[in-house]
């Protein structure tokens, strides 16, 4: 399993931007391999960072070649003032089963 966590600021959020990333958001959930999308925000809401978990590289390159995120790469500076890139394999996944996850879930020790 892989994660891409999109960490970025926004500086504009125009109509246009918000359905473009509604389709992005499409386009990843109908590519085979796909796992799921968990966003977050600094406490002051300027950063923000998307994760979306893919079962394997070739998934995620079928996401990066999409349309829809090629446009988005290429007007970037219309909407964010920054990002970072950080693309991970998930080796690991744990917790105390108080909740589900997109990753897997084993049981830690106590």
């Amino acid at each position: 399993m892989m994660s891409v966590q999109f960490i970025f600021e926004t500086k504009d959020a125009t109509e246009e931007f918000l359905a473009l990333d509604a389709l992005i958001a499409t386009a990843a959930d109908e590519i085979e391999g796909f796992v799921g999308k968990e966003s977050w925000q600094s406490a002051d809401g300027v950063r923000r960072n998307s994760i979306y978990y893919w079962q394997n590289a070739d998934a995620l390159r079928q996401f990066s070649a999409h349309p829809k995120h090629l446009e988005a790469k290429r007007r970037y500076q219309e909407w964010y003032s920054g990002f970072h890139v950080v693309i991970s394999n998930v080796r690991k996944s744990y917790g105390d089963g108080a909740f589900a996850h997109l990753t897997p879930n084993s049981r830690a020790r106590a």
